[in-house]
């Protein structure tokens, strides 16, 4: 019997001693958290947005409040902002998105305004793939919508992006929360496996 549970020790050694060595240095660690970050708002905003009835896309709690709808076009816009200048990567957008005024696009119907959002999310996603921890700090020109540049950062622009989404995302639960549907967040986790 003490020789089964030497056996047994001997071969469960490996494994603790593996468990008790320090994880390896991850690659990027400041853009892998960012991209960690950012897949999550991604999916957490298109959740929200499905799950919202479209004819509640024009809701808004007060007057001076945006609409549901006015939120999902303005994300589309912002991401194409701030992902265009992750690196050389530019969006593609149709001349209907570039020149329909804001105001209008917010009424568009809810499928094609999540149309719009995924399409400004994975490209995003893709922007990202640009970056890492050694070009994150270098100097970029933002191009404004009225046409206008700025000098900034693309970390800047990385954590501008962040802040953004995760701003709207909070915007987005609370106009759900009005409306008696529970944002993703709140909703319960699966049971681990």
């Amino acid at each position: 019997m003490k020789r089964l549970y030497a056996a047994m020790l001997l071969l469960a050694l490996p494994t603790f001693v593996a468990a008790q060595q320090p994880a390896a240095p991850q690659t990027d660690p400041i853009t892998a958290a960012f991209r960690g970050r950012l897949t999550t708002l991604h999916r957490n905003l298109a959740q929200a947005f499905d799950s919202i009835p479209g004819d509640k896309f024009g809701y808004k709690p007060t007057p001076a409040q945006l609409t549901i709808g006015y939120i999902a076009q303005h994300l589309a816009n912002d991401n194409y902002l701030f992902c265009s200048n992750f690196g050389d990567m530019k969006p593609t957008r149709s001349n209907m998105e570039l020149t329909t005024p804001d105001s209008v696009k917010a009424t568009w119907p809810k499928a094609e305004l999540l149309v719009q959002l995924k399409a400004a999310n994975a490209f995003c996603e893709s922007a990202l793939a640009q970056v890492n921890d050694q070009n994150i700090s270098a100097a970029v020109t933002m191009s404004l919508p009225n046409g206008q540049t700025r000098p900034t950062t693309r970390i800047a622009m990385v954590l501008g992006h962040a802040l953004d989404n995760a701003d709207h995302y909070s915007q987005l639960a609370n106009y759900m929360r009005l409306n008696n549907i529970l944002p993703p967040t709140a909703l319960p986790r699966p049971a681990a496996r």
